[in-house]
C-alpha cells in the first residue's frame, strides 16, 4: 500500500482484541490511530508505528474507519456519544466498524442516532477466532447494517477476516454473535462432561478427539480444547466473566424475544456458580472444575 493509496483507522480499545486488530492493520499497511483510557497500553503499540490519541474524538478525527473493540454496550455508547467521543469527529465520509460483542438493540438503536446526527454509518462487526484469527487475517466476522456499509467496510475486513458475512440489518451480526456464543457455551461445558465420562470408562480423552474427527459429533472446540480439558492445562485462552458476559446478554434477549433457552440457562447457571467460586478470570477449562471426583 503506497503513500497515495495508504488507508487510515482509528481503533478504539486496546484490550487483548483491540491490540491484535491494531498489529493486523499496521502489518498491511494502514495508518493506525488508538486510543485506550488506559493510556499505558499504548505504548507497545506506538513502539510498532500506531499514533497514541487521547481521546476518541481524537482517534476518530483524520481517519476514514474507526474500529471500536470494547467490552460492554454503555462503554461503546461512551466512547462514541460521551465528552470527546467518536461523533465529534463524525461525518458522512466516515464508517464506524464495531467488532464489540454487545446487545443487538443497543447496537440498532446507537446507529440510527450516529447516522441521524452525524451522517456516519455503523456496521455491527462481532467476531470468532480471538486474538490470533486478528493477527493472522483470519477472524470469522457476522456483519449488520446496511449492505452498503457492509462493502465499504471490506477496505479493512477483507485484511482481518478469512469468513466476513452480511446477516442482515444493523443489530444482525450481534444477533448471529449470540447464536455463536451458544454453541460455545454449550460446547465448552460438553467437551468437560465428555472428559470426566471418557475418565470414568477408563478411556484416555486425549483419543476421543481423533476417534470423533469428521462424525457427527465434532467441533472445533473438541478438536482444540478436549486435550487441554483433560491435561487440566489452565493456560488462560479466553475468561469464564467473559463468556458469562455473553451469556447474559443471550438471556437478556431471549427474555425479550420470549425464546426459550433451557440449556443455555443451565450453561449459564454453571458460569454463575465458577464465578462465585472466585474464577470469574480463570480459562474456560476451569469447568471442568465442577465435574472433578471429590476424595470421600
Amino acid at each position: 500500500m503506497d503513500d497515495a493509496t495508504r488507508q487510515s483507522a482509528a481503533v478504539i480499545g486496546a484490550g487483548i482484541m483491540g491490540a491484535a486488530i491494531t498489529e493486523r492493520l499496521l502489518s498491511v499497511g494502514f495508518t493506525v490511530t488508538i486510543y485506550n483510557r488506559d493510556q499505558d497500553k499504548l505504548k507497545p503499540l506506538e513502539k510498532l508505528g500506531a499514533r497514541a490519541a487521547s481521546t476518541p474524538c481524537e482517534a476518530a478525527a483524520n481517519t476514514d474507519y474507526v474500529v471500536v473493540c470494547l467490552t460492554y454496550a454503555d462503554v461503546v455508547e461512551d466512547a462514541i456519544f460521551g465528552t470527546e467521543g467518536v461523533a465529534g469527529s463524525a461525518g458522512p465520509d466516515k464508517l464506524l466498524i464495531d467488532m464489540s460483542s454487545i446487545d443487538p438493540d443497543a447496537t440498532k438503536r446507537m446507529a440510527e442516532r450516529l447516522r441521524r446526527e452525524t451522517g456516519m454509518g455503523w456496521i455491527d462487526c462481532p467476531l470468532s477466532g480471538g486474538a490470533p484469527g486478528a493477527r493472522t487475517g483470519t477472524l470469522t466476522v457476522m456483519a449488520g447494517g446496511s449492505a452498503e456499509d457492509f462493502e465499504r467496510g471490506r477496505a479493512v475486513m477483507d485484511h482481518l477476516c478469512a469468513n466476513y458475512n452480511h446477516m442482515g440489518p444493523s443489530g444482525a451480526g450481534q444477533a448471529t454473535k449470540l447464536i455463536n456464543q451458544l454453541f460455545c457455551g454449550l460446547l465448552f461445558q460438553g467437551v468437560a462432561e465428555a472428559v470426566v465420562l471418557a475418565e470414568a470408562a477408563g478411556i484416555d480423552p486425549g483419543k476421543v478427539p481423533a476417534a470423533l474427527k469428521g462424525g457427527r459429533g465434532d467441533s472445533r472446540i473438541l478438536q482444540e480444547y478436549m486435550g487441554k480439558f483433560a491435561a487440566r492445562d489452565h493456560t488462560p485462552t479466553g475468561r469464564l466473566d467473559n463468556m458469562m458476559k455473553d451469556l447474559e446478554t443471550l438471556q437478556s434477549f431471549a427474555h425479550k424475544t420470549r425464546t426459550p433457552l433451557p440449556l443455555t440457562t443451565a450453561v449459564a447457571d454453571i458460569h454463575r456458580i465458577l464465578i462465585r467460586m472466585g474464577l470469574g478470570a480463570a480459562d474456560m477449562s476451569e469447568m471442568i472444575r465442577l465435574l472433578e471426583p471429590t476424595d470421600d
